[in-house]
């Protein structure tokens, strides 16, 4: 969880919650390149980004040393090593990763704590309204997956945008590629279908990791899995974004509804 941006103690518990499912965002806080420190306009959104900080720090500590490493997520690691991280993370201790941390090792941590969420990263009663998306194609399907993302809850909102923005890039360094100085720098091999593969089973889950038939997915829903995690991976930024249109739209019903969220939000900007 996060500590929310500004007090929202003298607006009503109906009102709170409204606005946390607002979820409304500006393109610039989309950016993970947007610089810190500096004051920035506030969104209409008033709780601050919820990411859990083990998914965090593994995405940027993978971001710095295992875009070119081959297999990653597919090769194996340490269970003594990934086991010592999760206690350490489940302490609350602030656990630094560096260099010498192991790239297939925070890959499996990084793995294992989307697969054992107490609710999965896509709430299951939303699990089979993503997988009809499935039978979709191309605009169609694109808007059903944006209007099923504005259903989640903000942390698991955001936690999913951290985590599909990291894996376009693990993506865009699937290929090899060379250097300025004509040295061949090897790709990871991690494609889109590959990341999906991965990663749906653990995103979209029917039943939780233990209970009975956990896993036993036939090979359609597993086929539809792989599908919908690659179009969110593939259009992550355009899917959580609110349009200007929506905005208004949004902001107008409020206005006539619930005023005291509107006089709220005003006094913000």
């Amino acid at each position: 969880g996060a500590m929310s941006v500004d007090s929202i103690t003298d607006l009503s518990d109906n009102t709170s919650k409204l606005l946390e499912a607002l979820q409304l965002s500006h393109p610039h806080e989309l950016d993970p390149r947007r610089s810190r420190g500096k004051k920035k306009p506030l969104s209409l959104n008033p709780i601050s980004w919820q990411v859990p900080r083990i998914v965090d720090r593994c995405c940027t500590h993978l971001e710095a040393h295992g875009l070119q490493t081959v297999g990653i997520f597919r090769v194996g690691s340490s269970k003594k090593r990934v086991q010592q991280l999760r206690e350490e993370f489940d302490r609350g201790l602030d656990v630094f990763l560096d260099e010498h941390q192991s790239v297939h090792d925070v890959a499996a941590l990084l793995k294992e704590f989307i697969r054992d969420m107490p609710d999965s990263l896509i709430p299951r009663e939303l699990y089979g309204a993503f997988l009809s998306t499935a039978t979709m194609e191309g605009p169609a399907q694109l808007d059903a997956l944006q209007l099923l993302l504005f259903l989640l809850p903000p942390c698991h909102s955001d936690t999913l945008l951290r985590l599909l923005r990291f894996l376009a890039e693990v993506a865009r360094h699937a290929e090899g590629s060379w250097d300025p100085k004509g040295r061949e720098i090897p790709g990871n091999k991690m494609t889109v279908s590959n990341l999906a593969t991965v990663f749906g089973p653990n995103i979209l889950q029917k039943e939780k990791p233990g209970e009975k038939d956990a896993g036993a997915l036939n090979f359609e829903d597993s086929a539809a899995i792989i599908l919908v995690l690659q179009r969110l991976i593939e259009h992550h930024h355009s899917l959580f974004m609110v349009s200007p249109e929506m905005q208004c739209d949004v902001l107008r019903r409020l206005f006539q509804t619930d005023p005291d969220v509107i006089e709220h939000l005003l006094r913000r900007k």
